[in-house]
């Protein structure tokens, strides 16, 4: 476990936070589309892209935030984006995934992910997202931040199945392999000068849920055994993080256009995932009863961070300041107050169109935990 220092005001985490994803400006769509039919270039696109980042930091500046995403408004995916410049994955059919929400149950088909190859970084993975965004947030006086999807995401959803036996006859070198492509980006983030990085984890809060375990079960996987080994794996890619990168994981049951994958609170893999991953903030999604309760807290590692989701992104009704203040004063009898901070739920657009609320609602829902995050810690 790395050493961390005692936690700051003008270090993150921030006791206001931002999770990654905003809804993105029509002009993307109009540029990617332009680009798709051959009208555009690519550096065209970057050039629309980057007005709009630049769009983006103003806003999280202009709410009281002190860190700053791009938005993740180059990419199309939270993941896909990633995970795809990585040698040897590749993507295979649709995985079918039941996505709920207050009006039932609603289809969503990402693709399959497969291993064709053993695993190599060749290439920029989010390094160059981030130095597009590095100095527009630097002129803004602003943190910025880069999220980075979960290396969980290459096993839980294909299982040994999706991992081919010719490049891996031995899953441990599999696991090797990929710990050392994310050791190998988060140092090149580094060297870029990136200071805040996030992880985005699914498939530890999936295997909470029943349904999902059973899904795991049927791939041939142990849900007893997998989150033992996810954090193993997660500690791996983490283990030469430099002592004053600071680095969280974002806890996510699914976020596809205001519906989730998964429900159930933390509890199955609380004591190993929010005290055993050497990370320094944990983002838990706590907006609906299908989160379960605070007491997990009670697991949260000496000098950890909980960044308490309670402001949800799944919808434009704000929360009230005295709802968010009450619910923050019960996670404060799990863990210590000092030890807790507050942000939205989720990305408000972890898939390219995004939740159904809209710019002005997304921005109220900003201000409210900045000025909320002021009453309680001043």
């Amino acid at each position: 476990m790395k050493e961390r220092p005692v936690p700051s005001s003008a270090q993150p985490p921030f006791k206001a936070e931002v999770v990654g994803s905003l809804l993105r400006p029509a002009a993307i769509f109009e540029a990617r589309d332009a680009r798709a039919q051959g009208r555009a270039s690519a550096e065209e696109l970057w050039a629309v892209e980057t007005k709009a980042v630049e769009d983006a930091v103003a806003l999280q500046r202009s709410v009281g935030l002190k860190v700053c995403t791009d938005g993740e408004f180059r990419r199309r995916h939270w993941f896909m984006d990633f995970i795809e410049r990585i040698d040897g994955v590749g993507f295979e059919g649709s995985l079918p995934t039941r996505f709920h929400n207050e009006g039932g149950d609603i289809e969503f088909a990402p693709p399959r992910v497969v291993v064709n190859g053993k695993l190599r970084r060749s290439q920029p993975l989010s390094v160059h997202h981030f130095e597009g965004l590095k100095p527009i947030a630097e002129r803004a006086g602003l943190v910025p931040k880069q999220p980075i999807p979960s290396p969980t995401l290459l096993h839980f959803r294909g299982g040994r199945a999706g991992i081919d036996s010719t490049a891996y006859p031995d899953l441990k070198e599999f696991f090797a392999d990929l710990a050392k492509v994310y050791r190998e980006e988060i140092a090149a983030l580094y060297a870029a000068g990136c200071r805040y990085v996030q992880i985005d984890e699914t498939n530890l809060p999936f295997l909470c849920d029943p349904k999902m375990r059973e899904g795991a079960k049927a791939r041939g996987e142990d849900p007893e055994a997998l989150p033992r080994t996810y954090v193993a794996l997660l500690n791996d890619c983490l283990r030469d993080v430099p002592d004053d990168m600071t680095v969280g994981i974002h806890m996510c049951r699914g976020n596809h256009e205001s519906a989730w994958a998964a429900e159930g609170a933390y509890d199955p893999v609380a004591e190993l995932a929010f005290g055993g991953i050497d990370v320094d903030a944990l983002f838990l999604e706590y907006d609906s009863p299908r989160a379960g309760s605070f007491a997990p807290l009670k697991y949260l590692g000496k000098g950890k961070t909980a960044v308490l989701g309670l402001v949800t992104t799944k919808k434009g009704a704000l929360e009230t300041k005295d709802e968010l203040k009450r619910r923050i004063d019960e996670a404060a009898r799990a863990t210590p107050l000092s030890q807790l901070a507050l942000s939205p739920q989720c990305g408000f657009a972890s898939t390219i169109r995004g939740n159904a609320l809209t710019p002005d609602e997304q921005k109220r829902k900003l201000e409210l935990v900045v000025e909320v995050a002021r009453d309680v810690w001043g």
